[in-house]
């Protein structure tokens, strides 16, 4: 599913810094994998890049079988829609649009009529018990409610993976827990998961810890 070879990447911001060092890693198609270490590690670069959002400098990237490597930006998106969905830490909804439409949207990108994305939107707002909560701004929904729109927005395109960067750092204890718990099921139908986190409590609910250490693969733990 993701195969990463010999991956280099070095940022430039006055000073060259090489974040990523020679950066191997394989994650197997319905895998949950989660990724920590210190910050400055390289783990939120690694996860821009696998979610193409970044580019590195040598080395090669495989998702799905197919090299990834200086994409346009239009060829990029396509890829992104198509391949990948996102879960964030700040959820990344629309303010202004309600919990439906913030599902439909990338079916929206994808151009899917209305009434079609609208249905299929609904559908995965139900799986993840939300759907009185269709017709709610953001606004009127808690940290626990948005981010299960988010996950639903992430699956609503049927991705091969979900990149999932702190999904829980900006929930309470038991909040975190159940996200989690819907990711884990999610993962059990099937969904690839690889997760960004710090905290190792929720990191101890995948099935194989990533630690990286200055650029590189430290240790793999299997759960």
């Amino acid at each position: 599913m993701i195969r990463l070879e010999d991956i280099n990447k070095t940022y430039y911001n006055g000073a060259a810094l090489h974040v990523l060092k020679g950066l191997n890693l394989d994650i197997e198609d319905g895998e949950f994998v989660a990724i920590m270490g210190a910050s400055g590690s390289g783990k939120s670069t690694l996860l821009n890049i696998v979610g193409i959002l970044d580019d590195y400098d040598t080395g090669s990237y495989y998702l799905n079988g197919k090299l990834i490597r200086e994409l346009s930006e239009k060829d990029a998106a396509v890829y992104r829609n198509k391949l990948i969905g996102f879960v964030f830490q700040s959820f990344n909804l629309i303010s202004f649009k309600t919990a439906l439409e913030n599902v439909a949207l990338p079916l929206y990108y994808m151009g899917v009529r209305r009434g079609k994305r609208n249905r299929i939107a609904m559908e995965y707002l139900e799986k993840m018990g939300l759907a009185e909560w269709a017709d709610h701004l953001p606004s009127a929904l808690s940290g626990g409610q948005k981010q299960r729109v988010a996950i639903a927005r992430a699956l609503v395109t049927n991705p091969q993976v979900i990149l999932a960067d702190e999904p829980t750092g900006a929930l309470d204890s038991q909040t975190s827990i159940e996200v989690m718990e819907l990711l884990q099921q999610v993962n059990r139908e099937g969904m690839t998961i690889v997760m960004v986190t710090h905290d190792p409590e929720m990191a101890s609910m995948s099935q194989k810890i990533i630690k990286i250490r200055d650029g590189i693969i430290g240790s793999i733990e299997h759960q």
